[in-house]
């Protein structure tokens, strides 16, 4: 009976050697996700920065490759239908041309930034937002028109398309349908970043008019993003959000190992329950 007592004894030693440092472990993760969870919430400093510093209104410029439809109104509808070329006949899916009342011509802007604009000729609208390619174009067409005409230009800028990708939840190619889409709009048709995205490290890869590309860093921790250049989605912009380092070394591991981690916590709550019942 004597050595009974003994080995019991023994063994719940060893095995209190084993689970302390095992549950002073899961204490240490436990506390390492706590302080890993602050780095999930977006603008942090919300309470303490100056937004005075992101009014203003965002408007788009214009680039080569845009499509553009442009109309033209005035007093008198014949001296503005030179301006409004339409598309009066189609190709249907049958190969049959077919004609109708037409659509406004789009007018694509080249690489050097121009429209060929009926009866003006070429017109240079890159760098220009809309109100201002209106009052361009009323201006080249004005000497073509009476006296007490006055045209109202209205431009409208096609729909664009941006890309989002890496550790968010539904990842790809995001048409933009308004003039102007931000960084958080994107993010949400997104599907917002999963648990594993870099929340303070999100690279924006951008591309001027020249076809120039430029890489940028966002912080959505911070809330000075608001008032950044780049809080404005552009044509064409890529948003990559890196994956942390949580992602990165649970990448490395395989179906052995998950199976390995799963026999250690079967193995851990066998041992824990034989020194319950071995203790009582």
């Amino acid at each position: 009976m004597q050595c009974f007592y003994t080995n019991v004894t023994y063994t719940y030693i060893n095995m209190k050697k084993i689970l302390v440092p095992f549950v002073a472990l899961m204490m240490i993760l436990l506390v390492g996700s706590c302080a890993g969870s602050k780095k999930v919430a977006y603008w942090q400093n919300a309470d303490s920065i100056n937004w005075a510093a992101s009014r203003g209104l965002y408007d788009a410029k214009i680039m080569p490759k845009d499509m553009l439809t442009i109309t033209v109104n005035t007093t008198d509808p014949a001296a503005a239908a030179p301006f409004n070329l339409s598309v009066g006949s189609t190709v249907g899916t049958s190969g049959q041309l077919t004609s109708g009342g037409g659509s406004l011509q789009g007018y694509l802007v080249d690489n050097e930034g121009y429209i060929n604009f009926p009866v003006v000729g070429k017109v240079h609208v890159e760098g220009l937002t809309k109100n201002e390619c209106q009052d361009e174009i009323a201006a080249k067409i004005k000497p073509y028109m009476a006296a007490r005409e006055n045209p109202i230009v209205t431009v409208r800028m096609a729909s664009y398309r941006v890309t989002v990708t890496g550790e968010v939840n539904n990842p790809g190619v995001i048409p933009v349908n308004t003039e102007k889409m931000s960084v958080v709009e994107a993010l949400a048709q997104a599907g917002d970043l999963t648990l594993y995205g870099k929340r303070d490290n999100v690279m924006l890869i951008r591309e001027d008019a020249n076809g120039q590309k430029s890489m940028h860093r966002l912080n959505l921790n911070d809330a000075n993003l608001f008032s950044s250049p780049y809080y404005y989605m552009q044509q064409n912009d890529i948003l990559y959000v890196e994956p942390n380092g949580v992602k990165a070394k649970s990448s490395g591991i395989g179906a052995s190992t998950t199976i390995w981690f799963s026999l250690i916590g079967i193995t851990t709550s066998v041992a824990s329950l034989l020194v319950n019942i071995l203790r009582n």
